[in-house]
Formats: C-alpha cells, sequence, structure tokens
C-alpha cells in the first residue's frame, strides 16, 4: 500500500503550544467580561438534527451547512428516481439526519426550549465552541473556526443592546485594540425602507444586496437589486439612503424625514435612540457614542431571524472582515415550538481576533501555561530524590517535570530550551549530600544555589 502524505483539510488548522496559550488568552479575556454582565455558560453538542438548522439562515446560509452522511449504507433507503436524477438537494433528506453545527444561536434557541422548565428567564447564556461552515477559504475565513457567543432571552429591554456594546468596547479595549468601529443598525428601519419603496415583499432580497456593498461597491450592489426584482426608479430611491452620511444624530434626522410615512421605520429609529440612550448613561458621557458606535444603514446582516438591532464590528488597525456581529430575533424560539420569547445577542469572531492581535503584536508576553522548571535527570540512583523534589513542587502548584530519562546533559538543556522552560534544576550528589541545588535561569545563564524551600519560594 502506498503511503499517503499527511494533510489538513482545506479551512481547518492545527494549532501548537504556543498557539494555544494565545487562543485561551482571548477565551478567558472574554469568559471574564461576560461573567462580569451576569453572563453564565453552556455547551451545546458539534452536530445538530438537520431540521433543526435548515431554513434559519436563508438560502445562501442553508448551502454552507456541512450534511453528515447517515450510518452505514446510507443509499439503501434512498428513492432510485432521485439517484437517477442525481439532484443532491432532493436526495440529501434520505441520506442526511445530522449536520453540523452552522453558528451557536440556533442550538441555543433549540437549547432553550427544551430546557425551558429547567432555566430562569431572562435567561443569559454564553458559548464559546466551534461551528462550521462550508464555505470558500480565505484569510480570515476558514471552515472550522470558534465562535464566542453571549446572549439573553426573554427580555424585551433595550439596556440589553446596550450591555452588549459596552461588552464589545471593554473586550477589544483590554485586548488593546485602538480603533475599531461597533456599527449599529436596526431591521426595522430597512424593512421601513423596502415599504416607502413599495417593495416589502422584497426585504430580504434588499438586505441580502445591501449587505455586500463593502464588498461589491454601489454598482454590484445596483446590479444584484435589478436581477432581485428592484427597477432603476427603486433604485434612485435607495441611492441617497444607502450613502447617508453624517454624524448619528444627523442621520437619525434625515431618516425620521426620509421614513415619515414608514410606522415600522419610524419604530427602528426609536429602538436606536433609545440605545443610544442607555449608552449615555453607563458610560457617563458621549465620547463612546461619538468615537466608536456608528450608525450603519448599509449593515443588514443577511441573516433571516433578526429583526430588531443588529450589530457589527471591525477593526481599522488591520485589513479584515468583521470580527464581531449579532442582533435582536424576536421569535426564534418560535420555530421549535416557543412563540412569543425574544432574544438578543453578539458573538465575537474569535480567529479573526487571533490573526488581528498577531499582526499587531498585542497577545501578552506569558509564559505561565508551560513548565516553569526543569529537573535534570543525571543518573537513575538519584531519582528517589528528585521523584520526591517533584512531587513536593507540584504540591505547591509549581508547574515542573523531570526529564524522563538520564541522557547527555546537553539533550536535556535542549529540551528546555525548545519548549520555553525558564528555570533549570541540576540535582548531582553534590547537590544531594549539600541540600544546596543548582538552579539556573534559561534567559540569563546565571546560576546559584538555593534550599528546597529557598526553590520553592523563588518559583511560586
Amino acid at each position: 500500500m502506498a503511503l499517503v502524505k499527511p494533510s489538513l483539510a482545506k479551512g481547518t488548522r492545527d494549532f501548537s503550544p504556543s498557539e494555544m496559550i494565545k487562543r485561551n488568552y482571548i477565551f478567558d479575556t472574554l469568559k471574564a467580561v461576560f461573567k462580569k454582565y451576569g453572563y453564565n455558560e453552556i455547551q451545546t453538542p458539534s452536530f445538530e438534527n438537520l431540521t433543526t438548522l435548515t431554513g434559519k439562515y436563508g438560502d445562501e446560509g442553508d448551502k454552507l451547512i456541512f450534511k453528515i452522511l447517515n450510518s452505514g449504507d446510507y443509499l439503501t433507503k434512498a428513492p432510485d428516481g432521485l439517484l437517477q436524477d442525481k439532484n443532491s438537494n432532493k436526495l440529501i433528506p434520505h441520506i442526511s439526519e445530522k449536520a453540523l453545527r452552522y453558528d451557536l444561536t440556533v442550538p441555543f434557541a433549540r437549547y432553550v426550549v427544551m430546557h425551558q422548565n429547567d432555566i430562569s428567564l431572562p435567561f443569559k447564556r454564553f458559548q464559546v465552541q466551534p461551528v462550521w461552515r462550508a464555505d470558500r477559504p480565505q484569510r480570515g475565513r476558514y471552515r472550522e473556526f470558534y465562535q464566542c457567543d453571549v446572549d439573553v432571552v426573554g427580555s424585551e429591554s433595550l439596556l440589553n443592546e446596550a450591555e452588549f456594546i459596552l461588552i464589545y468596547q471593554e473586550a477589544f479595549e483590554h485586548f488593546g485594540l485602538k480603533d475599531f468601529n461597533i456599527k449599529i443598525n436596526n431591521r426595522k428601519i430597512l424593512s421601513g425602507i423596502a415599504e416607502i419603496i413599495g417593495k416589502p415583499e422584497l426585504i430580504v432580497d434588499m438586505t441580502v444586496a445591501i449587505d455586500k456593498l463593502d464588498k461589491i461597491g454601489l454598482d454590484g450592489v445596483n446590479k444584484e437589486l435589478l436581477e432581485r426584482g428592484f427597477t432603476e426608479t427603486d433604485l434612485n430611491l435607495l441611492k441617497p439612503i444607502i450613502l447617508l452620511e453624517g454624524s448619528n444624530e444627523e442621520k437619525l434626522s434625515a431618516l425620521k424625514t426620509v421614513l415619515s410615512t414608514s410606522t415600522v421605520g419610524l419604530n427602528g429609529i426609536a429602538e436606536i435612540e433609545e440605545v443610544f440612550d442607555y449608552i449615555t448613561k453607563l458610560s457617563g458621557d458621549n465620547v463612546l457614542l461619538t468615537r466608536i458606535v456608528d450608525l450603519d444603514i448599509t449593515l443588514a446582516r443577511g441573516l433571516n431571524y433578526y429583526t430588531g438591532c443588529i450589530f457589527e464590528v471591525k477593526t481599522n488597525e488591520v485589513a479584515m472582515g468583521s470580527i464581531g456581529g449579532g442582533g435582536r430575533y424576536d421569535d426564534l424560539t418560535g420555530m421549535f415550538g416557543l412563540k412569543g420569547l425574544t432574544g438578543v445577542g453578539v458573538s465575537f469572531g474569535a480567529d479573526r481576533i487571533y490573526d488581528v492581535l498577531e499582526e499587531l503584536s498585542l497577545f501578552p508576553e506569558n509564559k505561565a501555561d508551560t513548565t516553569k522548571l526543569l529537573i535534570i535527570n543525571f543518573d537513575k540512583q538519584l531519582e528517589a530524590y528528585t521523584l520526591r523534589l517533584l512531587h513536593k513542587l507540584r504540591k505547591e502548584n509549581i508547574a515542573a517535570e523531570l526529564y524522563a530519562m538520564p541522557v547527555k546533559l546537553k539533550k536535556q538543556m535542549s529540551y528546555a530550551d525548545g519548549k520555553g522552560i525558564p528555570y533549570v534544576l541540576l540535582v548531582g550528589e553534590e547537590e544531594v549530600s549539600s541540600g544546596q541545588l543548582s538552579l539556573k535561569d534559561m534567559e540569563s545563564g546565571t546560576q546559584v544555589k538555593v534550599s528546597e524551600s529557598e526553590l520553592i519560594q523563588k518559583l511560586r
């Protein structure tokens, strides 16, 4: 049998120990902020029933769901006619009952419905787990990636939306990012725009198109809108709205005039204003609104379940897509039989955040997750002493290890250097008899004599 050269599936990655230290720094930082605002952690399975996921993300989203083939001879139950037609879309329900989760929000909605008798409302949860999308891999876009979601269900208060903006601000400033924008819009405003141009039935088509403004430009958006059933007259009405500029207050004032005949549009404006008022009261001034938060009418978030405020975060320090986003969904749980339960949540794109922090060299110098001390193994006779010492160090919560074999000193020192271990302990017969152990600082190269108690004190 020919040897198969190992390779990774496209859009996936391995993570080394040093990379995991950095990734855990991101996760731990976000978890600490989430907990500060009263959120608790849950986890859900990596795969769900296919029927749980489909129909929740729109046609484009459904195409990106990774389906899992049924166990065994999955083709035996497929109708012969479909096999001959080779129509994969019609064949999928017969050969696939499960799928890898596309995001964490829909599984969360399923969780809430199934556990509705065990949770207290409003229910505030955060979740840090991987998701999968059959997308085309590119810089900052992977097929397997982690999402860090924070959601609350059972609360209509727009205070939640305001606090999510503060959570974004606190987390990203903690990471050291200095120039980022938290974009906000409201799907009711978008519905109002579709209403005043006489195309309320095409709201989804409109939002999908204008959400691509940053990627394909105004001409590309106009072309897609024409293909989706809009007219040149519609485009002339949309253009000044899409290109709306000015401060948040100026944009809101202009929208009030444009949407004066749309009740739903005016409701969306009122919600934005209430969120802004909460932000001002929570932060004590208007700096956050003028410096970081930006009302962006082109922000659409192409997921069908959003119904109110929507968010997206981008950094201006690195050429990267969004590093966070989310919004209000009024009846997502209704798809699973629990009607009238509103929810709102946002997500942090951990993998993109990693790439941003790496490019900007913002990860802290942190070796706390690695072994702190390596005990050199000189010979078998000394193991009785060194193993006892190793046990004593670990009982003091000091990360230590004994090199497993009494090989050449150079090899053991190279091991410590390669692993980034800051201290090496040399314990020979002389050290054991005198009680004075030789401790070497790998960074400075200096070597001192210490007793066991002094060693523990120094390392602690």
